[in-house]
């Protein structure tokens, strides 16, 4: 390998470890908000503009090491209170993977009194989202709230204005306003992170932003919400009705009290509205895509797609076609 593409493999491999974008990295350590363009279009540094910029990378690294990540959640329910509560309970895990150490610093929720099994008492406490998003005691934002707008956009801007990076599992946000944040993150050389938005588990944004290079998707599909999945699962597999499984999966917790938004099929147009900007480059909102749920399923349904070989699941689809992009649930 030459040296300028040991350099480049250098300075990929800090921007991906970091979740920095391009910009933020130019500015940062290059002294060149285009820097990182240029080195991916084939320019070639000098040998002693490479050498300084290794030696501020290093140096960045060290001071990173040596500094906790302060981080500010808005939003203390179910996912924020697990977030808290892993960071206080793995902190030393989670520095040995990360080589910098996690520390909540500030919290916002509606309720100071209510128990969520975790300890607040030397958390600073914020009433006002917003207040959170630009406190100077915090160096990371995670926004926890819900909601397409409201706080929840107004704390990700003001976070996002200041060039403080955000991560948020808001997947209506991002659906109804991701392209207008991400061009704001770009402006400010801030870091906008939502893996969790769509398929938690598996790193599909990840891939799809950073992993696939010049190749051109054509289409994107599959199950993207798990309380439908585990509803019709358990009618083709045990021959129960809709109502019975919707009932059992909202004693296990699967289901919310009001399932309208996951059964109705409008969270999983939420979630491809996302994956498909990000597939094809283009704002998709989810109010374009055309939704059909589950509510309508009953045995007679399972039975013909059996009967035909097939089982039914719920899938969200969109693809490139002659006259642009389609989508639907």
């Amino acid at each position: 390998m030459s040296d300028i593409q040991s350099f480049r493999q250098s300075v990929e491999t800090f921007i991906s470890a970091r979740g920095w974008t391009p910009t933020r990295f130019g500015r940062a350590i290059a002294g060149d908000p285009l820097f990182v363009f240029d080195l991916r279009e084939g320019r070639e540094p000098r040998s002693d503009t490479r050498n300084r910029i290794l030696k501020a990378m290093q140096d960045h690294s060290e001071t990173q090491a040596l500094t906790p990540l302060r981080i500010g959640v808005a939003g203390l329910g179910n996912v924020g209170a697990t977030l808290v509560r892993i960071i206080q309970k793995d902190g030393e895990e989670l520095t040995r993977k990360l080589g910098r150490k996690l520390v909540v610093t500030a919290v916002c929720a509606r309720s100071r009194s209510r128990d969520r099994g975790i300890d607040v008492t030397d958390l600073e406490w914020f009433d006002d989202p917003v207040a959170l998003a630009k406190s100077d005691s915090i160096d990371l934002f995670v926004e926890l709230i819900g909601g397409e707008d409201g706080p929840a956009l107004a704390a990700v801007k003001a976070a996002l204005e200041i060039g403080r990076p955000v991560v948020t599992a808001n997947k209506a946000l991002l659906a109804r306003h991701g392209v207008n944040l991400a061009k704001l993150a770009e402006e400010s050389g801030a870091q906008l992170g939502f893996e969790a938005a769509v398929a938690g588990g598996i790193p599909v944004i990840k891939t799809l932003r950073e992993g696939l290079g010049s190749a051109r998707i054509a289409r994107v599909y599959g199950i993207m919400n798990g309380t439908c999945n585990y509803i019709l699962t358990r009618m083709g597999n045990e021959g129960i009705s809709f109502d019975e499984c919707l009932k059992d999966a909202q004693k296990l917790g699967y289901a919310e009290a009001d399932p309208t938004f996951d059964v109705g099929g409008f969270d999983t147009a939420h979630k491809l509205a996302i994956l498909a900007s990000l597939c094809f480059g283009c704002e998709i909102a989810p109010d374009e895509i055309f939704v059909e749920g589950i509510t309508t399923i009953s045995q007679a349904d399972i039975k013909v797609a059996g009967d035909l070989g097939y089982k039914i699941k719920l899938l969200g689809i969109a693809h490139r076609s002659a006259d642009g992009i389609e989508q639907r649930v």
